[in-house]
């Protein structure tokens, strides 16, 4: 099936994490595109049953697009530690609780390291990013930043387990970067998220 390009107007952005929402808008902002969210429209979320970031990433880019009748963009992303198993992986949120409580789910990994006992600390972040239409066609990315974990969290910004990643040759965890140094929103410089990396692919995809 042949390559897509989005031709500017609105999209919806398929998620109700308002942090992911800001990363997603930051993102688009320069091309110029109006983004207006799930969570916004009031659209439900769906069940997300994929094994795979791509997979759970089209289920909420499908039923959005859908549910709303204009493209919608769609982010799954997680954390990977290699100590266990790839966990919590697509599961990421789930870690956290309905109440979306990422400090517990942070010490809750720490003390699974601590019991393996390897001191095997190394992470990556992944994420997929799917755009889909309501005629049901799909264009999906996805990026992934290495690096390793660190305790105690360092760092309030961010969102998620941001404050325990330390990227590869950097001093500061994502917890401790602005929005503009994770994902290089300034012109020449290239972001070190996972997100924006997705998206850096995305643009030349799709935009």
């Amino acid at each position: 099936m042949a390559e897509r390009r989005l031709e500017g107007g609105k999209i919806v952005v398929a998620t109700h994490n308002k942090g992911k929402l800001a990363e997603i808008r930051d993102l688009i902002a320069p091309h110029g595109i109006e983004a207006v969210s799930a969570g916004e429209l009031d659209l439900p979320e769906p069940e997300e049953t994929g094994e795979t970031f791509e997979a759970n990433a089209a289920i909420k880019a499908l039923a959005a697009a859908t549910a709303s009748g204009l493209p919608a963009l769609a982010d799954d992303s997680g954390l990977c530690v290699a100590a266990l198993g790839g966990q919590p992986g697509v599961h990421s949120a789930r870690w956290a609780g309905e109440d979306k409580d990422f400090t517990r789910a942070m010490r809750n990994i720490e003390e699974l390291l601590a019991d393996d006992g390897s001191g095997d600390r190394r992470a990556h972040f992944v994420a997929a990013l799917c755009l889909a239409w309501p005629d049901g066609h799909t264009e999906t990315v996805r990026g992934e930043v290495h690096g390793a974990l660190v305790w105690p969290p360092r760092g309030s910004l961010g969102f998620g387990y941001d404050p325990m990643f330390l990227p590869e040759g950097e001093t500061r965890t994502f917890g401790e970067m602005s929005a503009e140094e994770k994902h290089g929103l300034k012109p020449g410089e290239e972001g070190l998220s996972h997100r924006a990396r997705a998206f850096s692919l995305f643009a030349k995809k799709c935009l």
